[in-house]
C-alpha cells in the first residue's frame, strides 16, 4: 500500500525517486489485503462521520501572551495532533499547522476533531517559517496554509512534488527539498530527513509527491518527525544531525497493525526512534486530536509512560504535553 503507484527507479537518481513519484525504500511488513483495508476505511469512514467517538484530554490554557512577548527562549508549544509552535533563537517555526475542524477533503464528514486547538490561530506570535512534512489531510490543510499565507507570510518548506501543489493555492514563498537538503533561513538550518510514510490526498495521486521528516538547527536542535513507521534510519539522522535536544514522534494511529505498522509508529516504537535519533527529551505527538485509528483515543500516552518506565525514562525526559502546554527546551 505504501510503496504503491510509484513506477520504477530512476536510474541515477536517489533509491526512493520513481519515474512517476517516490517510494519507501526500507524493506517493511507486506501489506494487508484489499478485502481487509477497504472494511477498514469503509468503517472508519462511517464511525467518524456518523458516531464520532469522544474523549475529555486535560487542555492548558493558553493564550498566547508569553509566546508573543517571547523574543529569544527556546520553547515548544503542542496545538494539537502533528503541530507544534517551535521557537528557537527568535525564530517561529509552525510544524503540519492545522486549525481546522476536519481532517478530511469534505466539511461533512471524516474525522473531526476531539479535542479543540489548544492556541487560537488569532493568538500566534508572527509566524517566521513553516515546515510540511507530507500531503495527507491531517498535516497539510488547506484552509490553514491560506490562512497563515495571508497573515503571516511566512516560508514554506515542503518535502519534492509540493510545491506545485502550494502554486494552486497561489502561494510562492515556498522551497522544497529532497531527504538530506538542507536550507537556512533566519539563522537557522532547516534539513529535510527520511520517513517511512506515504502520499496522496485523492485516489489518483498516491505517492506522487514525497514524505518526510525535519530537523531544526540552532542554537539547539530540533527532530520534527512528521509522520512515520519504524525503521532503522533514525540512527542515520542522529548521527548525521544529532545529538537533540528535543524529539516530536508520533505516538497514535497504530491499530490495525495489518494496516497502521507499515506507515505508524507505536508508542514503544516512537521511545526506540527517539533513543535511536540520540534526543534529550521526547514529545509525543500525533494522537489525542483527531479519530484516525482503532486504538482507544486515550491509549497511546498511557502505552508511552509504561514503556518509558520500563526503560528507565522518567517525566523529566518524556514530556506528555497537555493540547496548548508550552515547556522551554
Amino acid at each position: 500500500m505504501a510503496c504503491a503507484r510509484g513506477g520504477n527507479p530512476v536510474p541515477g537518481a536517489p533509491a526512493h525517486h520513481r519515474e512517476q513519484g517516490f517510494a519507501n525504500v526500507n524493506p517493511s511488513h507486506p501489506p494487508a489485503g484489499g478485502w481487509f483495508r477497504t472494511r477498514f476505511f469503509v468503517a472508519r469512514i462511517w464511525s467518524t462521520t456518523f458516531n464520532p467517538r469522544k474523549v475529555s484530554l486535560p487542555v492548558a490554557v493558553n493564550d498566547g501572551a508569553r509566546l508573543r512577548d517571547n523574543q529569544a527562549a527556546a520553547t515548544v508549544t503542542w496545538v494539537g495532533h502533528s503541530t507544534l509552535l517551535v521557537q528557537l533563537d527568535g525564530v517561529n517555526v509552525l510544524t503540519d499547522p492545522h486549525w481546522s475542524p476536519r481532517a478530511s477533503p469534505v466539511s461533512f464528514g471524516g474525522p473531526g476533531r476531539v479535542t479543540p486547538p489548544g492556541l487560537r490561530f488569532d493568538d500566534l506570535p508572527a509566524i517566521h517559517v513553516v515546515v510540511i512534512s507530507h500531503d495527507h489531510y491531517d498535516h497539510l490543510d488547506v484552509e490553514t496554509v491560506k490562512r497563515l499565507a495571508a497573515t503571516h507570510r511566512p516560508r514554506f518548506l515542503v518535502p519534492l512534488g509540493l510545491k506545485t501543489w502550494f502554486a494552486g493555492l497561489g502561494i510562492d514563498d515556498v522551497e522544497e527539498l529532497d531527504w538530506w537538503q538542507a536550507a537556512s533561513l533566519r539563522g537557522l538550518t532547516f534539513t529535510c530527513v527520511p520517513a517511512q510514510h506515504f502520499s496522496g490526498r485523492t485516489l489518483w495521486d498516491r505517492n506522487r509527491r514525497l514524505w518526510s521528516g525535519w530537523t531544526i538547527a540552532g542554537s539547539r536542535r530540533l527532530y520534527f518527525a512528521g509522520d512515520t513507521a519504524y525503521y532503522g534510519v533514525f540512527k542515520d539522522i542522529g548521527v548525521r544531525l544529532g545529538p537533540f535536544d528535543l524529539a516530536a514522534i508520533p505516538i497514535g494511529a497504530y491499530l490495525p497493525p495489518e494496516i497502521m505498522r507499515l506507515s505508524h509508529t507505536t508508542p514503544e516504537e516512537a521511545l526506540q526512534a527517539f533513543e535511536d535519533v540520540a534526543a534529550n527529551a521526547f514529545v509525543p505527538i500525533h494522537w489525542g486530536t483527531f479519530d484516525l485509528a482503532d486504538e482507544p483515543l486515550a491509549e497511546p500516552p498511557k502505552r508511552l509512560v509504561a514503556e518509558a518506565q520500563r526503560r528507565g525514562l522518567g517525566a523529566d525526559r518524556v514530556w506528555i504535553l497537555k493540547h496548548g502546554e508550552t515547556r522551554r527546551w
